[in-house]
């Protein structure tokens, strides 16, 4: 009954045109590719059944990696994310079957790799016109599922209005049956309150309705079990949405861990193959900025020594990733009496006396944390990800920010999402805190290799002068 893949008429239709123009996509890239490297069309019979093979290899990759199913109201990105994998997996298997034939030398590496590249393309393309097309067919009224939503709360109201702002989906709401208490109004146009329907099931087959969405919290365990009972003879595909609108969720999804399906409520995106392409980032970013940096480390250091007694370099123990205690370096910028871990719970203010004049510039240009690309080589730290508070004012915001500790599930970086968007420097009031843990937790729910470059080049033009530092 739960089922959220069942495609209609329309796509299923878009999802065997798919298969079709993969294959064909295949084939006449294959062509191409040959043009270009050997400028004819003369493919000889192992080159033809190289591109057979080819063919009957991705669409195997794109059956095994969920491609052709119906995406309808998914993310696209994430689509094209597994039709690239796809692909790859495709031509890794088929040179590896030539390698291991020894067949590898009888075929033009150049050849395979443009076709590999074309054919990607083609089928990356032919799927973004069609779902513009969709968009534009179900924004019109065409090709839409017809949806029920059971419950009138937060959850209800929020379902209602993404979906009414997403027409291109394809999801029409027909109506609202409140389950705790009646309604007069959903407050959306065209989205009528239906207090007395009688037989739910019934009701559901006459009006023609694809798909049932249950809007209730946890606590109405009962309630759904009895919808679930009622429409235990209905066809109707039912999704549940759980009111969760008191707590604070990161990166919530449904995951199955020995065959038991979870629905994780807080958790770090960054896992797995994303923990890897991360680490592999920041190793590569940070050895090539601190090559790039080390004449104007000499120099700051040199700055430091000379404007006034004491260290180069200030070691400060911050919280990292799973709240485990951390060495952070940076440039020091205050004068050596001032500067111990038991005054730090006051944080640096406008025109402090205790930062030096160099110090100051140091705080503003933000290059005194320029020495925490060590750190990231280490392991301690992160390019980009939330900016490492000192441990007393971890202690205090804690209690005062239900949600504050979560921004430690993933490693703290030398900029962030908060950072860019000026949320830095003295932190004197709670929503002050309370704003920049909400972009941090920004930055972790929706964190892509995409996101961490964008911070990246948005700090060469933001980051290094801001009002705030100081």
């Amino acid at each position: 009954m739960f089922n959220s893949n069942s495609p209609s008429g329309f796509d299923s239709f878009a999802i065997a045109t798919s298969r079709i123009f993969d294959f064909s996509v295949m084939l006449v890239a294959a062509y191409a590719a040959f043009f270009v490297r050997f400028q004819n069309f003369n493919l000889d019979a192992p080159y033809q059944a190289v591109v057979f093979i080819g063919g009957l290899l991705v669409f195997v990759a794109c059956s095994s990696t969920g491609v052709y199913v119906s995406w309808r109201g998914r993310n696209r990105s994430f689509l094209f994310g597994r039709l690239s994998l796809s692909w790859f997996l495709a031509f890794s298997v088929l040179f590896g079957l030539l390698v291991f034939t020894k067949q590898s030398d009888h075929f033009s590496r150049t050849w395979i790799a443009l076709w590999m590249l074309i054919s990607l393309i083609g089928a990356l393309g032919f799927r973004i016109v069609v779902y513009a097309i969709l968009g534009l067919v179900r924004a019109r009224g065409w090709n839409q599922k017809r949806v029920l939503i059971l419950g009138n709360g937060p959850t209800a109201n929020s379902v209602i209005k993404r979906l009414h702002k997403s027409e291109w989906i394809g999801y029409k709401v027909v109506g609202v049956v409140p389950m705790t208490e009646r309604c007069t109004s959903t407050g959306y146009q065209n989205t009528p309150c239906l207090n007395e329907i009688g037989d739910l099931a019934r009701f559901i087959d006459e009006q023609q309705i694809k798909e049932a969405w249950i809007c209730l919290p946890l606590s109405q365990g009962e309630r759904i079990h009895h919808l679930l009972n009622e429409l235990r003879h209905s066809t109707v595909d039912v999704r549940y949405a759980p009111d969760m609108s008191d707590l604070r969720l990161l990166n919530h999804k449904v995951s199955e861990v020995a065959g038991i399906y979870t629905l994780d409520l807080s958790c770090a995106g960054i896992d797995g193959v994303n923990l890897i392409v991360k680490k592999v980032e920041d190793v590569i970013l940070a050895s090539l900025i601190l090559i790039a940096i080390s004449p104007l480390l000499v120099l700051i250091s040199l700055g430091v020594k000379l404007s006034s007694p004491g260290p180069i370099l200030f070691k400060q123990h911050r919280h990292g990733i799973d709240g485990k205690p951390i060495k952070v370096y940076k440039f020091r910028t205050m004068y050596l009496e001032e500067n111990d871990a038991s005054s730090f719970l006051s944080q640096a203010r406008k025109s402090d006396p205790r930062v030096t004049p160099f110090g100051a510039f140091l705080r503003k240009t933000s290059l005194d944390e320029l020495p925490q690309f060590y750190n990231v080589l280490q392991g301690r730290m992160s390019i980009v990800g939330p900016r490492p508070h000192a441990l007393s004012h971890n202690e205090y915001y804690k209690e005062l920010i239900a949600s504050y500790m979560q921004r430690h599930k993933v490693k703290p970086g030398i900029t962030g999402w908060a950072q860019i968007h000026g949320l830095r420097g003295e932190t004197d009031t709670v929503d002050k805190m309370e704003k920049r843990v909400e972009y941090d937790l920004f930055y972790i729910e929706n964190w892509s290799i995409w996101l961490d470059i964008k911070i990246v080049c948005m700090t060469v033009f933001r980051g290094f002068n801001n009002e705030n530092a100081y």
